[in-house]
């Protein structure tokens, strides 16, 4: 019978809805796809900033990964905060053994309000443990220097490469480095590097920008693109619906994307 794309994104909890698990839900659902979810930390935060975070059991996520997988596989997997080293190493446990596929990581530590979302022995499960098994990883500028303790995209790149990445995406919507033009790095497991240069939208509606982008390239290759193709569209889907909301009000800090700029009906497939 025809069915629906199922994609899974996991995930924390924003509880303004701008960003984690509530952006990936509206980004899959825009794009056509059917979203899943496994919670990995309850935030409390709006658009000024994270005021605390509750944690998830790791057995909790690993049950909910599971019921997943036990009845709708997922075609594609966004892998956002996960906030300690046990649900990393739950996570990362939970993936391998359903043998998933098309995992986009994006190493959530720090949030647009400059809220630390990783503790510090998280880290090295997600390199050693989750890097490894990822068709991608979608680090930002900041969250690239932290992971390899350089400021040089290229060195990143290799460094990065060095920890088992494949395919790496590195963001520069957080680096000032020029005022009017956003650059974003692709480097291809093939050793391809393709740079992304987009016009800078001068707004402060950039909440959860990175989890969209990184939900988004999870829907494309659930869908069948492959990754220059996911990132290309993911990339369009990005810049349109930040474009989309620039100039809307909502709350008082770093508001949301317009997710819905263009929605699509869910996708159907034999």
């Amino acid at each position: 019978m025809p069915q629906y794309v199922p994609i899974l994104s996991i995930a924390g909890s924003d509880s303004s809805g701008g960003a984690g698990i509530q952006a990936d839900i509206k980004t899959m659902s825009a794009l056509g796809t059917y979203a899943m979810t496994a919670i990995t930390a309850v935030t409390v935060q709006n658009t000024l900033g994270v005021y605390g975070v509750g944690e998830i059991a790791p057995a909790t996520v690993t049950a909910q990964i599971d019921a997943v997988y036990a009845d709708i596989p997922p075609r594609a997997v966004k892998v956002g905060m996960l906030f300690n080293a046990a649900v990393a190493e739950a996570v990362a446990e939970s993936l391998v053994c359903h043998k998933a596929q098309n995992i986009v990581l994006d190493p959530v530590m720090i949030s647009t309000s400059g809220s630390r979302l990783l503790a510090e022995d998280a880290v090295d499960a997600i390199v050693t443990r989750l890097m490894p098994i990822a068709e991608i990883i979608t680090p930002n500028a900041m969250e690239a220097e932290a992971l390899t303790g350089t400021k040089v995209v290229e060195e990143q790149i290799a460094k990065l490469r060095e920890m088992g990445a494949r395919n790496i995406l590195i963001k520069g919507g957080d680096s000032h480095t020029d005022n009017s033009v956003v650059t974003d790095y692709l480097a291809t497991a093939e050793g391809e590097v393709i740079k992304f240069e987009t016009k800078r939208a001068f707004t402060s509606n950039t909440h959860g920008t990175g989890c969209t982008l990184s939900s988004a390239i999870a829907s494309y290759l659930g869908l069948g693109c492959n990754v220059v193709e996911a990132v290309t569209k993911a990339k369009e889907y990005i810049c349109q619906a930040i474009n989309g909301g620039a100039e809307v009000k909502i709350g008082h800090g770093h508001g949301p994307v317009n997710h819905f700029f263009d929605p699509k009906p869910l996708i159907i497939k034999e």
